[in-house]
């Protein structure tokens, strides 16, 4: 091998186990090529300041945006999935969902936080898509049921977030059974006469669509979401049409009547609160005037 290929000065061949990586989580690139700084995205509400790019965040950071000083009570968090089908595909569910536990640190794909947001106590459901794609089984079914629950036991407002590729497989019919479910709760909330703010994130699809995430007495959506029931491929297929540039972004979805606003990450605190003061008819907090 010619020597032009071969590093000879002292010091440049570092043994690999010496070699230090860049620590995980330090930079972050956005799918345009934009590189932005951890702690820049984390400070922008998880935009990426370069292309207004929505980072997919979970509970967690949904939590800090939305409750004062970032203070909640959380409610059902030991609730966990059992596996009554024996489920086995490349790998047993049972296994699946303990991998998930410990990979995530959540229980399941939803999370119940009850706190302040502008002074006022308001209960928040939100999914985590890191937890088998977000996908609704009983667990979150039962979740969201509660958390509506509550609500309405402390006449209080509702917000769910939606992040999901669906219904969740390994439980079949069972998590079928989660939309009937949850709509059901729904309307119970709308006869207590409380309002629902559902807020549909990156991706919002299958049978959370077609059930509690369509359903808010305002449906908002982050910008460049993808909301849809079944993907781009399988609507292709079934229809044998071309689809239409943009197809089930949530700018596409606001045009074709299905999602009343459009809200920015950094504005959402403002937004949901200021929704919530206009359906019930309540004086208009300031705090969300100043910037909404």
């Amino acid at each position: 091998m010619s020597s032009w290929f071969k590093r000879k000065e002292k010091g440049i061949q570092t043994a690999t186990e010496q070699k230090k990586d860049t620590p995980k989580g330090l930079w972050y690139k956005s799918p345009t090529g934009k590189i932005v700084e951890a702690d820049e995205l984390a400070k922008n509400f998880y935009v990426s300041p370069e292309d207004d790019y929505h980072v997919r965040i979970g509970s967690k950071e949904y939590f800090e945006i939305l409750f004062d000083d970032n203070k909640f009570k959380e409610i059902d968090s030991k609730l966990t999935s059992k596996d009554p089908l024996k489920f086995e595909d490349t790998k047993k569910y049972a296994d699946r969902l303990k991998a998930a536990q410990a990979k995530t640190g959540l229980n399941d794909a939803v999370r119940t936080g009850i706190g302040k947001s502008f002074g006022k106590d308001v209960v928040v459901c939100c999914m985590d898509f890191a937890f088998i794609g977000g996908s609704m089984g009983s667990v979150v079914g039962e979740k969201i049921a509660r958390g509506i629950d509550y609500a309405i036991k402390k006449k209080l407002p509702f917000v769910m977030i939606s992040k999901s590729g669906g219904a969740r497989m390994m439980e079949a019919a069972l998590s079928l059974m989660q939309l009937a479910k949850t709509s059901a709760k729904l309307a119970q909330l709308a006869e207590a006469g409380l309002p629902y703010i559902s807020l549909c994130t990156d991706p919002t699809t299958g049978g959370t669509t077609a059930s509690y995430a369509m359903l808010g007495d305002i449906n908002i959506s982050e910008p460049g979401a993808l909301i849809g029931f079944a993907g781009p491929r399988v609507v292709k297929e079934a229809t044998g049409k071309e689809l239409p540039e943009g197809f089930q972004t949530a700018e596409f979805v606001m045009e074709h009547g299905f999602l009343d606003f459009i809200v920015h990450r950094k504005n959402l605190k403002k937004k949901i609160n200021l929704y919530i003061d206009l359906i019930q008819n309540n004086p208009v907090r300031k705090e969300e005037l100043k910037s909404a």
